[in-house]
């Protein structure tokens, strides 16, 4: 299963009812973040998780509303004692960053390794999922990002038996492991089924539509997308300072064919979300107005 929260839904600025956008999965022991602004490991508390196991930090972009958190998430990880290291990944400059950022944080117990996305798309592997970077259109360098769980085909005894393969390599098989033997080659394909649906998640805000938007969510089982304004009339300031308004976003999860869109990064001026969200769903009728602590637990579909 894939656990995702909506730490905070607000864009620009934290409100007494709504901190700055941020989200985090969990996934099989390991957990990520996605961007870190002010406020962030408060509306972590509030959720009751911990920033001590976060093993990926992800930046979609470097203003303040996004990354100002990372000096106060650092130090509170260390006072909880942590010494795995802690990887982060962003756009070009992220090494810059986090490195200016640290003279507020200097000492930590714990090694932090930057990953910078130097592509218009680049995919980072890990055992069992994927994170996929794509840029999006903001006025500054912006990513979306996704995080894909791929899920193997069914073990197929009657294949393993009729070909001999030994019992002692049935559950490294499963696993994916290639394994040389004395009598040749042994592949997880020779016992597995088809591959089966995964889960798929994409993350992108600060961004106009673009078709890579698109082509990234394609059949995501949760989009969550950023909503900068509900007001049909800001439209044009959304196109001045390069966000979104819900109808567009809409658009783009109907043009996705996405199985949910959650929108996100409200503007401050935004009070009551729900109030535009009619229109939303004529779009795209599975579309939710998100809220701080909005949390799914996604699981396979059964084969």
């Amino acid at each position: 299963m894939l656990d995702i929260c909506l730490l905070g839904t607000g864009g620009m600025m934290p409100l007494p009812y709504r901190w700055l956008t941020s989200m985090m999965a969990r996934y099989n022991g390991k957990s990520i973040l996605i961007d870190c602004g002010e406020g962030t490991q408060i509306a972590m508390k509030e959720k009751g998780w911990s920033p001590k196991p976060i093993d990926i930090i992800c930046f979609t972009h470097y203003h303040a509303d996004h990354v100002s958190g990372l000096p106060g998430m650092l130090l509170t990880m260390g006072n909880a004692e942590r010494t795995e290291p802690l990887l982060l990944i962003g756009p070009k400059g992220l090494t810059r960053v986090v490195n200016a950022l640290r003279v507020i944080a200097p000492e930590l117990p714990f090694e932090i390794e930057c990953m910078e996305i130097t592509d218009n798309e680049q995919t980072i592997n890990f055992d069992g999922f994927r994170i996929e970077a794509f840029r999006v259109n903001h006025n500054v360098i912006c990513y979306g990002y996704n995080i894909v769980v791929e899920r193997a085909g069914r073990f197929q005894m009657e294949k393993a038996l009729e070909q001999g393969i030994d019992k002692i390599y049935w559950n490294r098989l499963q696993k994916g492991e290639t394994i040389e033997t004395d009598n040749g080659t042994l592949t997880p394909d020779m016992v597995l089924g088809e591959v089966r649906k995964g889960l798929k998640v994409t993350y992108t805000t600060d961004t106009r539509p673009t078709d890579s938007i698109v082509k990234n969510a394609d059949h995501a089982d949760l989009f969550i997308c950023e909503g900068m304004y509900g007001e049909p009339d800001k439209k044009k300031k959304a196109i001045e300072h390069k966000h979104m308004t819900f109808l567009e976003a809409a658009e783009l999860a109907k043009k996705a064919q996405v199985s949910e869109m959650w929108l996100t990064h409200f503007s401050p001026s935004l009070v009551r979300a729900e109030e535009f969200m009619d229109g939303v769903r004529a779009v795209f009728p599975k579309a939710v107005a998100g809220k701080d602590g909005k949390t799914v637990e996604l699981v396979f579909e059964e084969a």
